[in-house]
């Protein structure tokens, strides 16, 4: 028979490394699932290096907006243009590279710009007008695709210059040992020290500031899980030409916006304007400014994901992210983020577009036709966002639940042990 203070403990260890993050560890087991499902069906043709770097190329641009996609929902708002800005922004630098002949270190730059001004234009109406997200973005994908077509006449734009085509298609430079890229994995093990050390450092400040932590046992598993699947993971990219020149972006755009969304008032902004507007309000936060600058966020990786794609594509087509903006918020639901806001993370939002990525390439690798896949994603989407509204309604009911099961004490009556709504609301997130 367990000791009260084993049987107290082990619930708290569960509860910590399970409670708030159950959907995000979920899908990531079911990522690894996945991916060692269709390693065994494709008979090891999903991890050949060839192919682990042709799903970082192929899923780049959909990595980028499921980023930015996260934070729109974040604030609990929806961005349904972000396709037809993808192609827009990639028409119009295809037309600066081709016609004007501008080189690609100004294009880039202008795209950019030119995202931001889209995000800027549909994020006053947002936050400023008050009209719902919905309508201003599906406004704006009709927009931005008729002026893709506007721009390039109804015809396709190519080829383009190889410094563009570089970004999309690019890799490292160096020289490797032994077949191997040697600069991959020198990135591979510094980056592996870089999370182990913000892993420590967190429990650390967990800690001191009285937050409940994982053992340190824990921790280090952790630790050690994610130093090999780093290790291996460069490994595979070092076996074959090094990591892509855009899965460098991809790494220096995780990291950055895990950052701000972690460690910086911004991120905490964010968080608090999705949790709740007016509470958020009452706290001195300006929503309506931190609700502007998430949609002219989105612009930006919006221009940049346009860049991106008219790069491995070698052309601005009419037909151009087509669909994207569906995929970018299936990633940003599978990946944890709350239909409701308040809730989700960059990780997150990676691994949902991964799972979606895998997905795809896995069921092509065997040959599954694209109706099945359209159906499959659906089915995978429809259940990430069951679990996240079987999630929200066990951790509403825990607080209920302890309560209940207290004995009274002191002039504690039924309603002293009751939550305090603050804390619900925080527990609901």
């Amino acid at each position: 028979m367990k000791e009260p203070g084993t049987t107290s403990r082990l619930a708290r260890i569960g509860g910590t490394l399970m409670g708030g993050n159950s959907r995000q560890y979920g899908m990531a087991i079911a990522l690894v699932a996945i991916i060692v499902l269709f390693q065994m069906l494709t008979g090891g043709l999903l991890l050949t290096p060839l192919n682990v770097t042709n799903l970082i190329m192929q899923n780049s641009y959909i990595l980028i907006l499921a980023i930015g996609m996260m934070l729109v929902i974040v604030t609990g708002h929806i961005d349904l243009s972000v396709g037809s800005v993808v192609a827009f922004t990639g028409a119009v630098s295809a037309i600066m590279l081709t016609s004007w002949g501008l080189p690609t270190v100004v294009v880039v730059p202008v795209a950019l710009l030119l995202g931001a001004l889209i995000g800027a234009w549909q994020g006053f109406w947002v936050a400023y007008v008050r009209v719902p997200a919905f309508i201003v973005t599906l406004a704006g994908m009709l927009i931005f695709r008729g002026a893709t077509l506007a721009v390039l006449g109804g015809e396709s734009v190519a080829p383009l210059p190889q410094a563009l085509r570089d970004i999309a298609s690019g890799f490292l430079p160096g020289r490797g040992g032994e077949g191997l890229h040697l600069p991959t994995l020198l990135l591979g093990a510094l980056g592996a020290a870089a999370l182990v050390w913000i892993q420590w450092g967190t429990r650390s400040r967990s800690r001191g500031y009285g937050l409940p932590v994982a053992p340190a046992p824990v921790t280090a598993a952790t630790s050690a899980v994610t130093v090999m699947a780093i290790l291996a993971f460069t490994y595979v990219l070092a076996d074959y030409n090094g990591l892509p020149v855009v899965g460098l972006l991809l790494v220096a755009l995780i990291a950055g916006y895990s950052f701000v969304m972690r460690s910086t008032t911004m991120g905490r902004r964010v968080y608090a304007v999705g949790g709740s507007e007016q509470a958020a309000a009452l706290s001195g936060i300006r929503t309506q400014r931190t609700t502007f600058w998430v949609f002219v966020n989105m612009g930006v990786l919006s221009g940049l994901a346009g860049i991106v794609f008219t790069a491995r594509l070698n052309a601005a087509t009419p037909g151009a992210g087509t669909m994207f903006e569906l995929d970018a918020i299936a990633a940003a639901f599978i990946g944890g983020a709350s239909a409701s806001g308040g809730v989700g993370t960059v990780v997150g939002a990676v691994i949902g577009a991964l799972v979606m990525g895998v997905l795809n390439n896995g069921m092509s690798l065997i040959g599954l036709g694209v109706d099945w896949q359209q159906l499959i994603k659906g089915l995978v989407l429809l259940l990430a966002v069951a679990f996240d509204i079987y999630n929200k309604r066990r951790v509403a009911t825990r607080p209920a639940a302890s309560a209940a099961s207290r004995p009274d004490k002191g002039g504690e009556g039924a309603g002293g042990g009751s939550p305090h709504p603050a804390g619900k609301e925080r527990a609901n997130r």
